[in-house]
């Protein structure tokens, strides 16, 4: 009987307390956006060319490779924030709009050379004229689908190297030097 008390008390807290976290935070104007990153071990540039082509879709508005800086242009994304919260509970919204902002950093991991990608996703709401633009939190699928992109862009370019290299020691062997 206790422990079902302590399980229910469990599941009644981490289901209520991020809902209060969220709103406290707004309600002292807080930062609710959350920033996701990896670690890549790469070059500095095989990561930054990943981070452009992964971001090519969207219109850039600042690029600073130099700060390691990239920030999209707001991108209306209204028809998707109504299909997909039309199966919820939530009203529709007026507008609707994001924008990525993107750093990525050389370092070493582990001793090895590396770079880490950071990716925050900024959401603007608007309900009807008379609310103006409104910051929501992110459900996170965007940067991680964002991050994995940059992954896969990365193994794609590490692979065709190892390939090109295997290619020309074999040219070489070919040739009898």
């Amino acid at each position: 009987m206790r422990n079902l008390v302590y399980l229910i008390l469990t599941v009644t807290l981490l289901t209520v307390y991020p809902g209060c976290l969220k709103a406290y935070k707004q309600s002292v104007n807080g930062d609710t956006m959350k920033v996701f990153g990896r670690i890549y071990r790469t070059d500095f540039n095989t990561a930054w060319q990943a981070v452009l082509d992964a971001l090519k879709q969207n219109a850039h508005d600042v690029v600073n490779r130099d700060g390691g800086f990239i920030q999209t242009k707001w991108t209306d994304n209204t028809s998707e924030k109504n299909f997909t919260d039309s199966f919820g509970n939530a009203d529709s919204y007026l507008k609707a709009q994001y924008r990525f902002i993107v750093n990525v950093a050389k370092g070493f991991y582990n001793g090895q050379q590396s770079v880490k990608v950071t990716v925050q996703k900024e959401q603007l709401i608007q309900r009807d004229v008379l609310e103006g633009w409104r910051p929501v939190e992110t459900d996170s699928i965007d940067e991680n689908t964002l991050l994995y992109r940059i992954e896969r862009l990365i193994y794609i370019r590490h692979r065709l190297a190892q390939l090109d290299d295997e290619k020309a020691k074999e040219a070489i062997k070919g040739e009898g030097f």
